[in-house]
């Protein structure tokens, strides 16, 4: 999904490399002249990476060549709820009292699962910051590094959904470190490699994703399930970042590729008890759409679902197939489509039904809350609806 990216700097420099004035990078990327200017002119930090694309297109660049951001965290109030959790990763805890075992925390395993897969981030957190320091204690056995490397990666997602990007690497590094087996470290790489694309770092994301999945990949005559799960997920996330750096043949190699593995797969293999992610052809479905919203074809993303007045399914499903653990990511992306085609009451639809089904998930979706603020700049009233998911994503009225 798009992110926001700072480029202001880097983009004058290659624009003046490429003798092009300001207005003239305008006609042939189709950003506005005044964006640009404001961009390099540094009166705007951030700009969508939907964006950053169409200039590194335009200059004929890759997209991470334009890109000078660091990890810079939000907001210290921003920041406040995800403390507890920041530090049950970055700082060891010295325990006094009962210790833990292995069979206490595995036991808690499927609580906090619950809590993650229903995007209860709060609760998650809570659960989760006291857990980890008991982990800690569990010693170097197989069974503690393997409890504990799970729970990491957990951590490690969540801090990366609330962008708490320094905590949130700290964790998958150390999850990583602890990791069992291959197929439980592919999982954790999958993750670092998103946590990669949101912070704008797009080239490092594609070479640890494809080193990964060169070095996963099995053989296809007698892969398991799961390997074939691990495989295609770093393929489709190698893809994901290829085509925002402006590598589209490379993007769309791996692609075609994650999705020769899903047909050989015939079916949205559900989550594990400890793999994070569903993936099957679902999955590759979902994440297409995602490729037309960067490649500006929002009338593909939208040919390619059912019209919904809605924008909800019955929980689980949507038209019969299995959901994704992406789905409610494939339904920002069908709103922003909607937005992109002037469509502006549909767009308000869907995310009310996300809003409806993942309320805690949305309020730290950055991707929902430029969505909505495209809805409300052209809107001269505002509904009621569209007050109540301005209030749950932040955007100012």
């Amino acid at each position: 999904m798009p992110e926001e990216t700072d480029i202001g700097s880097s983009l004058r420099k290659v624009r003046k490399r490429r003798g092009l004035t300001q207005r003239g990078l305008a006609d042939i990327s189709g950003v506005s002249l005044s964006l640009i200017r404001k961009l390099e002119q540094g009166e705007i930090a951030d700009t969508r990476m939907e964006t950053a694309h169409r200039l590194a297109s335009a200059l004929r660049v890759p997209t991470s060549c334009l890109l000078e951001r660091d990890d810079e965290e939000p907001a210290a109030e921003a920041a406040e709820p995800w403390r507890p959790l920041e530090r049950a990763v970055q700082v060891a805890t010295v325990r006094t009292g009962q210790a833990p075992t292995v069979e206490g925390v595995r036991a808690m395993l499927p609580e906090v699962r619950s809590a993650y897969f229903d995007n209860r981030l709060g609760e998650l957190t809570g659960l989760l910051a006291p857990l980890l320091a008991d982990a800690d204690a569990l010693g170097d056995s197989a069974e503690a590094r393997d409890v504990r490397s799970h729970l990491l990666q957990i951590a490690g997602s969540v801090l990366t959904q609330v962008r708490q990007f320094d905590a949130a690497e700290t964790a998958l590094r150390r999850a990583l470190d602890a990791a069992p087996d291959r197929l439980r470290a592919a999982g954790i790489i999958t993750t670092w490699s998103w946590l990669l694309v949101r912070q704008g770092k797009l080239a490092a994301s594609r070479e640890l994703a494809t080193k990964w999945a060169d070095d996963a990949e099995p053989k296809m005559s007698r892969a398991t399930p799961e390997e074939l799960a691990a495989f295609g997920w770093l393929l489709t996330q190698a893809s994901a970042a290829a085509l925002r750096d402006n590598r589209l043949g490379e993007a769309d190699d791996t692609m075609r590729l994650a999705q020769s593995v899903s047909v050989l797969l015939g079916r949205e293999l559900p989550r594990g008890t400890e793999r994070l992610a569903t993936w099957g052809p679902t999955t590759v479905r979902y994440k297409a759409c995602e490729r037309h919203i960067v490649l500006d074809q929002p009338d593909k993303v939208l040919r390619a679902v059912k019209p919904k007045r809605s924008g909800r399914a019955a929980p689980g499903t949507q038209g019969g197939l299995a959901m994704s653990t992406e789905y409610h990511r494939h339904r920002l992306d069908v709103a922003k489509a909607h937005t992109m085609m002037r469509q502006y009451p549909e767009a308000v639809d869907v995310l009310t039904g996300v809003h409806v089904e993942a309320p805690e998930w949305l309020a730290s979706q950055r991707y929902a809350r430029d969505i909505l603020g495209d809805v409300v700049e052209r809107r001269r009233t505002l509904t009621p609806e569209m007050r109540t998911l301005a209030d749950a994503v932040g955007v100012p009225l």
